[in-house]
């Protein structure tokens, strides 16, 4: 995985996406219906209609980043469409492409300078 600052921020597109989709069509989506900057520096995570197909787009400074998971013998969790974009912490996203459910667990409530 690659390193996350505390800037980075997660953006999930819940429900579906193609993934037949690459750089041009995940950079669109990030831009048109997640309304955000594809060239941002922040993650944006996509999943299949199966949900063991995982996507996330990036860009590093130089280039834009598309990695893939392949999840073999399981499924994620990943919200239902409720939205065009939901932002999810670092942490969260490391839960999430480890296999935990995240609507069974719960953040605690710290003080973060």
């Amino acid at each position: 995985m690659f390193a996350l600052s505390p800037a980075t921020r997660v953006f999930l597109r819940p429900g579906v996406t193609d993934m037949r989709k690459s750089f041009n069509g995940l950079c669109a989506l990030a831009e048109h219906r997640m309304k955000q900057e594809p060239t941002s520096g922040h993650f944006f995570v996509f999943c299949n209609h199966q949900r063991n197909r995982i996507k996330i787009l990036f860009w590093d400074g130089s280039g834009l980043w598309c990695c893939a998971k392949r999840i073999e013998g399981g499924r994620c969790s990943w919200p239902a469409q409720n939205g065009d974009c939901l932002e999810q912490t670092r942490a969260q996203l490391t839960l999430l492409l480890e296999g935990i459910e995240l609507k069974d667990t719960r953040q605690k409530k710290w003080h973060r300078v």
